[in-house]
């Protein structure tokens, strides 16, 4: 979808998915010539409107048994340390376009390649926040909750987005309350004035608009939480589903994905470089991405430009293509020696998530 002028100040080639709420990513061109994501070409995942936020009136409410506080943004940077991470966001329904070419997935977003991207974030650790609640460190069987200013409706009821984290992630290092992204105050689409970056997990949890923390002993009973965002077996559809009965999203999963050259795209013969990004969860990094040309036969090791915990990692490499038509495969292996299924079909499901089938595309060389 395509309008005259691009909202909230993107690039003038960004991809809209849905123009209200406001949802898209980068052109696949653009996508990984930076390994930091300019921020007029990072992702957008809205479910709702973005809130008009006053920021004199702002606060942050921290709740934990009968212990409230409330914080200002201004609080927020001077009380507590600030931290830089450099993180990747990815949006659990990235390459659903791959699983709608199956199935049908009705009244979800057609993602392409493009929701994930990586930004600098600064602010600081959630866990410093935790601290002044009095809650322990080695608390167990706790979870954090989030719930952000955007108000959306589903199943007739108005309410804010939300989602949780088990105490155990909330209180590590990469965890952050963040006010900049980019070296930047946060933009409203973005989550101004606070946002949670939950590296490692799925972009959901990184709430926008942050406007409220619960420390309970349950995740979210947010819809988000509780309902959305849980992975299913493919037997399962909206008319026999149960949604106690399925996995809950936390962290992402390995995957990698071939930029360029672009599916169904026409290439003169010779050298041709082939580049994209690889992506993982948990506190693990890419060890390998590797290329094939003859339908995962025979594979070629490609280039990486760097590997670390909580980013994505670019590579590419360069073959020598005669004329005809081509078919080239992509897939990772992260630190843990976890690899991706070969094929789309082994991970469709009826709301098109965390599909990490190996990625191919198709091009002819002239």
């Amino acid at each position: 979808m395509r309008l005259n002028k691009i909202p909230f100040d993107k690039h003038e080639q960004f991809v809209i998915r849905h123009q209200n709420p406001f949802n898209g990513g980068a052109p696949l061109n653009l996508l990984t010539q930076n390994h930091i994501t300019p921020t007029n070409l990072f992702f957008v995942r809205n479910h709702g409107d973005v809130p008009q936020i006053d920021i004199d009136s702002y606060r942050l409410n921290i709740q934990y048994k009968n212990k409230t506080i409330f914080f200002t943004l201004d609080e927020i940077k001077n009380n507590f340390e600030r931290v830089e991470i450099s993180a990747t966001l990815q949006c659990a329904g990235n390459r659903r376009q791959e699983l709608m070419a199956i199935k049908d997935i009705p009244h979800e977003l057609p993602w392409n390649v493009e929701a994930i991207s990586h930004a600098v974030w600064a602010g600081i650790k959630l866990k410093d926040v935790l601290a002044t609640m009095g809650v322990e460190k080695e608390a167990k069987n706790l979870h954090v909750q989030f719930q952000g200013l955007d108000e959306t409706e589903r199943l007739g009821k108005r309410f804010n987005f939300g989602g949780s984290i088990p105490f155990e992630k909330a209180v590590n290092d990469e965890v952050i309350l963040a006010y900049e992204m980019n070296r930047k105050t946060l933009s409203p689409v973005h989550g101004f004035p606070l946002r949670v970056v939950v590296p490692g997990f799925i972009g959901a949890r990184s709430v926008k608009w942050l406007n409220q923390i619960i420390i309970s002993d349950e995740p979210s009973q947010n819809y988000f939480q509780r309902i959305a965002y849980r992975l299913f077996a493919s037997h399962i559809n909206s008319d026999n589903v149960k949604w106690d009965n399925c996995l809950m999203l936390g962290e992402m999963n390995v995957t990698s994905v071939i930029c360029s050259p672009e599916n169904n795209s026409r290439l003169t013969s010779g050298l041709i470089t082939v580049c994209g990004y690889a992506a993982t969860g948990g506190n693990r990094h890419i060890a390998r991405v590797e290329i094939s040309g003859d339908n995962g036969k025979t594979w070629t090791q490609t280039e990486l430009e760097k590997t670390n915990c909580f980013a994505w990692t670019l590579w590419k490499v360069n073959l020598n293509l005669k004329k005809g038509n081509h078919q080239l495969i992509v897939r990772a292996v992260d630190s843990s020696a976890n690899t991706q299924p070969k094929d789309v079909e082994q991970v469709w499901n009826f709301k098109g998530y965390m599909n990490n089938a190996w990625h191919k595309v198709s091009f002819v060389v002239e």
